[in-house]
């Protein structure tokens, strides 16, 4: 079952997008020098459709993508949730974030908007480094993987 934490609306997570980022917990990636370590734990409330709309019907008009930071733990319920998404909010963007190093089977790509793969490695650094292992994807019109890891690299 995948628990939500909390959520925050930011705009760094998926370019071009203010995001409502939703931080699930039960991560068994567990990353050495993660910055969200408190979402290892069996932490927070079940993730939802009534949750998604609760947390739409207050922040949906503030955003224009729907950010899924985590679900490792059950990537099916994460492919569930963004089709049921998909299909009561077709105008939003949906992006997901997973620590695995390649997107678990089962999830239909074409899902998503954006998908976001790989541990934080610290001496490789974050998305923001050219030397990070983890990369962001775009999904193309066809459910092609796009790389835009480049857009989120730092001019030093």
């Amino acid at each position: 079952m995948l628990k939500y934490v909390n959520y925050d609306i930011v705009f760094q997570e998926f370019p071009d997008e203010v995001t409502l980022a939703i931080n699930l917990s039960l991560c068994p990636c567990r990353c050495p020098g993660c910055h969200s370590s408190f979402l290892y734990g069996d932490i927070g409330a079940p993730f939802t459709p009534e949750v998604i709309d609760q947390l739409l019907d207050e922040n949906g008009k503030k955003i224009t993508c729907i950010g899924i930071m985590g679900g490792d733990i059950a990537p099916d319920e994460v492919n569930s949730l963004a089709i049921y998404i998909r299909q009561q909010y077709p105008v939003l963007k949906i992006g997901w974030y997973t620590g695995r190093t390649t997107i678990a089977k089962g999830i239909a790509v074409s899902n998503f908007n954006y998908i976001k793969v790989g541990p934080y490695i610290k001496h490789l650094g974050a998305l923001n480094s050219p030397k990070t292992n983890q990369r962001m994807y775009k999904v193309g019109e066809k459910g092609e993987l796009i790389d835009i890891t480049a857009r989120f690299w730092t001019k030093a």
